[in-house]
Parts: C-alpha cells; structure tokens; sequence
C-alpha cells in the first residue's frame, strides 16, 4: 500500500521486475514525497540498466477531485504538464498512470484527451485510473495503453467480500468491460494473502493458482500490471511463476469458445502463431464440458494447465485428438489454460 512506495522498496520490484523479463514497473502514489525527484531520476537509471523501465502515478486534480494521494495539481494545468512530461522524457520514463478523474463531464472528457495529446509528442504512454470507459482512444492515440473502468483488484485486499466475488467478476469481464477497451485491472496475484509478506491476516485469495495465470490471458491490456511480488519467486509453483514469465500482452486474434456472463467464460488469443485458451468458473458446482478447439491439429501436443488434484505439477502435456476436442473439468473459483 501507500507505505511501500519508498526507494528500497522500489529497487526490489525493479529487481523482481528484471528478473520476470518484464519491461517496465509502475512507482504508484506518493513518490514525489516519499521518494523526491533525484532518486526517482536513479530509479529510472538503476532500471534502465535492468532493462525495466518505470511509469509514474499521477492524480488528475480538478476541482472535482480533493484526493490527497500526490503528485497533484500538474496533469490538469497544460504548462505544468508539459513541463513535468519534459523532464519525464529526459530520464527515460516509459508512461503515467494518471488517477481520480470525476465524471464525463466536456472538460473532463476534453482533459483525457489532452493529457493523450501532450504524452504522445513527449513519447509517453498513458493509462488511466479511476476512469471512465474508454471512447475509442486506441484507435485515437498511439499511446494510449489502458484504462481501468471497472472494480480492479486493489479491491480483492480492501475486503474479503471482493475475493469472495473475484471469479463471478472475471466471467463478466471478457463479455463486458474488455469488449470496449484495453483493461488495467491488475491480476494474476500469486500470493494467498492480500499483505506485503503473503502472511495468513487480511483478505485471503479463494481463486486457484492456474485461475491467476488464466486471467492473464482472459484480461486483455498491452501494458498488464499484474500483482506479483518478489516472494513469488520462491513461495509460488515454478511452472505458475514459468508461464507468467512469458505470457504475452499483445493479441493477434481472439475467439469466443463458450461460456455465460456470471457462470464461466472460455477464450481464446493468438500470439504469433501460438494460441491460448483460458477459462475460469464461477459456479458452485464443477464445470465439466467438450470444447472444440479447430486452432490445435490431430496429434498436436500441448500443455494443460489444471486444478485436477489428480494432475501432479499442475501442468501436464496432452495429445489433441482427431476431432480436435477435449474434455475440461474447472472446479468453482479454478480455470484451465491450454498452450503449446
């Protein structure tokens, strides 16, 4: 939370964040005070030496926000923006995530898109928090990256009510919020508690391990901020931490296989030439059906990541049949993803 933007904090997800072969990691509210201007400019050296670049958190301001979270007062005043965008691009930020913006009112709406604008001839890429839905600004801006426009899973460690709701959530994402635009709602957490030191206090995570990686493909947004900490990488399964370290962002072709809005939900992306199937359940009972899967030819083999406790390791590789269909069984709050 809002203690944890420090510097030495920070250094440790850059580390964490190279060592995912991630490209970038966000600095969230508060830097400018908890950490200041000079070290933030070291962060952005000490990552760019990792290969990992940062984005930095800003609140939109307006008089229709009185949110105390800094920096304030810049994103909505064009010659402080620009001037903050400059020494931005000067030490080699990658974007913004800008905060609490308040209806859609002309001028809100107006400030998105100049924000967009300003960030663009900067090289900057935005994402928005505390949005609205998105109004075509993919296909407007270049850098436009994603917007948040939906309950994202800061809520899942605000009350175990939102853990307990996570996966009915998750199997309306995909048939509603993501149909309109990318989705900054980051997930995929790999701790069992919603703490700093995955310790058994607070909201505690009811959905399975392959559902975490399977929202990795269902949530579509070119720049994911996925929950992961750095504890991950020795108190998460190896094959989970495995997949996360090379699940894309980018789709060349998605297709709706089956599902039902609040039940469960079966997609499939394309990366490349390598295709992606994700599904998760919400329903008490297990979910057991046939899917066809024309993307996956005769003999082709592929790995099966699933919550059958029969299943050792979690993944396993199978063989598609002559009909190229198979049987998948996800139990309530589990998923199932298929891959080469």
């Amino acid at each position: 939370m809002d203690g944890s933007t420090n510097y030495k904090e920070q250094l440790r997800y850059i580390d964490f964040s190279a060592a995912m072969g991630y490209q970038s990691v966000l600095v969230d509210a508060l830097w400018d005070k908890q950490i200041g201007r000079d070290k933030i400019e070291e962060l952005a050296k000490y990552g760019k030496d990792k290969g990992v670049a940062l984005y930095l958190w800003y609140n939109s301001n307006g008089y229709w926000n009185d949110a105390p979270q800094t920096p304030r007062g810049i994103m909505d005043n064009a010659i402080a923006r620009r001037k903050e965008m400059k020494w931005m691009q000067s030490i080699g930020i990658r974007g913004i995530k800008v905060d609490f913006f308040g209806g859609d009112k002309q001028m809100t709406m107006q400030l998105y898109e100049d924000i967009l604008s300003d960030a663009n001839e900067y090289g900057l890429l935005v994402i928005f928090h505390g949005c609205t839905l998105p109004r075509g600004w993919e296909r407007m801006y270049p850098n436009f990256a994603s917007s948040e426009a939906v309950l994202a899973s800061e809520n899942l460690h605000f009350s175990q009510g939102s853990c307990d709701n996570e996966a009915f959530n998750a199997t309306l994402h995909p048939f509603i919020r993501n149909t309109v635009g990318s989705m900054d709602f980051g997930g995929s957490a790999l701790n069992k508690y919603y703490n700093a030191d995955n310790a058994p206090r607070g909201s505690r995570r009811v959905t399975s391990d392959v559902y975490a990686l399977a929202t990795a493909v269902l949530f579509q947004s070119p720049v994911q901020h996925f929950a992961l900490a750095p504890n991950n990488l020795t108190d998460a399964p190896a094959w989970a931490i495995d997949f996360m370290k090379e699940v894309p962002t980018t789709w060349d072709e998605v297709r709706f296989i089956d599902g039902y809005p609040g039940k469960y939900i079966i997609l499939a992306r394309r990366h490349g030439d390598k295709w992606y199937i994700a599904g998760v359940n919400a329903q008490k009972e297990t979910l057991k059906l046939k899917v066809n899967l024309p993307m996956f030819s005769n003999g082709e083999k592929v790995k099966l990541f699933s919550d059958d406790k029969a299943l050792q390791g979690g993944v396993k590789q199978i063989g598609i049949g002559k009909k190229q269909e198979l049987q998948l069984t996800i139990p309530c709050n589990g998923g199932v993803l298929i891959t080469k």
